[in-house]
């Protein structure tokens, strides 16, 4: 035990100075678990005191930690010391899913939607624990899941798009602006244990969808902090060279060009999954620093965990995240340029316009040469140590067709590819290898069918996109009826089985499935009163 503890402080004090750079003092002075319960958070997670390993994280002190500490130094050699039951008096656990909540089987889904979104709204107050306060109101996923997620929430406001609430779309929005001018960048969560890692880069998305709601003009309000979180996201691309090619989350390709990988600035246990993250290290054979470090990347990616992050393509003990090049973060940052280069035109700077411009333009033109595959007529991941494309399929590979980066022909090739080996009947499945992991089949996700659907009907591949539509939306109203729920992830191959995978259950509430759902409802009237029906078929 004492070895680990050990082991965990070093790695924390190595992360501590990157992290330190990024925060100012009011976010220093939060309640860090990892570091302030010291070995006593090292002894709860070890031992499994409790079977989630994100429920002490989440836990609330109910005094000073050096007390509680202090205490446990006191206690815990004493005959009949019980950890949990120490646990229990010095802390207040969180709270579990409310209970007041029913089901109303008369509801159809959509009626039931619009139900939930008063249950998954948290308000604004004071921070406790590591619970980072937020000055607005917010939704949260559900579940497990107690506090707001950046990429879930673009998804989720897409729902609440459809239910007109714009007045929470702007709440949404200026809380994660918020934690960009106090923070630095849009943390995992708004939790202290998430500070040192972002996730999919979806906030300028998110200004788009209130540009929708509020006229264009408003994106100019929300420049400052989309310049911000840029130039998080490209830390230390001016400093890169031959012989440095990589700093945090940039990497120089071998033509010079700029592109962007997943990472996480401590090389620690994930306090969330300590236990989980210290078994994997100990098993991998690997060095424990780039372990950790290469599955924290992976969180940051939203995709934790996928085979496309596996060297092997079938072992989480060799991840290698931080080597990889993502085609979808990528696209994603291309929108980002393309919002700054709007946003300087909006301002009437045209210097600064060009400037974003031609990032972007530079973006797309590398990652058409290294993400895209001549040979498959496909996007992969780039694994730039290796030099070569991953060769493993994902439904990544849509997002340079949602944001229109390239022609009709290679569009026309994905579109092929999603239709032949993508579609099944609940949806869109994640990958094609039955791994074990969440983030392959045969599980399909909400955030990946919208973004999928979108990108086919840019190039007018409507048919392949409806039938994803349908199949998603039905799959989702089936289970409703059946369960009462809607689910994160389903499986989309096996309609008689729940999804499965994971360091967790399989949550219900959930945020980003009503926003797709319902947004998808929405635009679709004929899915819309074949759900209604379903809803008067379950009643009768």
């Amino acid at each position: 035990m004492t070895y680990f503890y050990s082991i965990f402080r070093l790695y924390f004090l190595l992360a501590l100075p990157f992290t330190l750079m990024l925060l100012p003092a009011q976010a220093q002075q939060l309640y860090r678990p990892e570091k302030d319960m010291g070995e006593l958070f090292e002894h709860v997670q070890l031992q499994r005191v409790f079977p989630d390993s994100k429920t002490f994280p989440d836990c609330v002190p109910l005094a000073d930690p050096e007390h509680i500490i202090q205490a446990f130094y006191r206690q815990r050699h004493l005959p009949g010391f019980n950890l949990k039951a120490f646990v229990q008096e010095h802390f207040e656990l969180p709270a579990q899913p409310t209970t007041a909540f029913t089901t109303d089987s008369s509801n159809s889904v959509t009626e039931h939607i619009e139900r939930l979104w008063p249950v998954l709204t948290r308000q604004p107050g004071a921070g406790v624990g590591s619970l980072i306060p937020l000055p607005h109101a917010y939704i949260v996923p559900g579940g497990r899941f107690r506090e707001i997620y950046y990429w879930d929430s673009f998804f989720t406001m897409l729902g609440l798009q459809a239910s007109d609430k714009t007045a929470l779309i702007q709440s949404m929005v200026d809380n994660f602006t918020h934690l960009i001018h106090t923070v630095g960048h849009i943390p995992n969560g708004n939790r202290t244990y998430y500070l040192s890692r972002s996730q999919p880069p979806f906030y300028a998305l998110m200004l788009r969808v209130l540009a929708q709601q509020k006229g264009r003009e408003v994106l100019l309000k929300y420049a400052p902090a989309l310049q911000k979180e840029y130039s998080f996201w490209m830390d230390g691309a001016a400093t890169l060279s031959a012989a440095n090619p990589t700093h945090r989350r940039v990497v120089r390709m071998p033509d010079g060009s700029i592109l962007n990988r997943y990472w996480d600035d401590s090389p620690a246990p994930r306090p969330e999954s300590y236990l989980e993250d210290v078994e994997l290290a100990k098993t991998s054979g690997r060095n424990p620093e780039e372990i950790y470090r290469n599955i924290r990347a992976a969180a940051e990616s939203g995709w934790d965990f996928s085979t496309r992050w596996f060297a092997d393509g079938k072992n989480i003990s060799t991840i290698q995240t931080t080597s990889i090049i993502p085609v979808d973060l990528n696209a994603l940052l291309y929108h980002v340029e393309l919002t700054l280069q709007e946003m300087a035109v909006l301002a009437g700077n045209h210097d600064e316009a060009r400037k974003y411009e031609k990032l972007a333009r530079a973006r797309r033109d590398a990652v058409l040469k290294y993400n895209w595959s001549s040979k498959d007529s496909f996007f992969y991941d780039y694994n730039f140590v290796k030099g070569a494309t991953t060769q493993i399929p994902t439904l990544a590979s849509v997002y340079p067709l949602y944001f229109n980066m390239v022609k009709h022909r290679p569009a026309a090739a994905v579109a092929q590819k999603i239709e032949a080996e993508f579609i099944r009947p609940g949806g869109a499945v994640t990958t094609l290898n039955p791994s074990g992991q969440q983030w392959d089949a045969p599980n399909g996700w909400a955030p990946l069918q919208w973004m999928t659907i979108k990108a086919l009907q840019n190039y007018g591949f409507n048919e392949q996109a409806n039938t994803i539509a349908n199949n998603w939306v039905i799959l989702n109203n089936e289970v409703y009826q059946a369960t009462g729920k809607l689910m994160e992830k389903y499986n989309v191959e096996n309609l008689t089985l729940e999804a499965g995978g994971g360091e967790y259950p399989n949550q219900d509430g959930f945020g980003w499935t009503n926003g797709v759902l319902l947004r998808l409802l929405s635009e679709n009237p004929a899915l819309y009163k074949l759900t209604e029906k379903q809803g008067v078929r379950q009643q009768n």
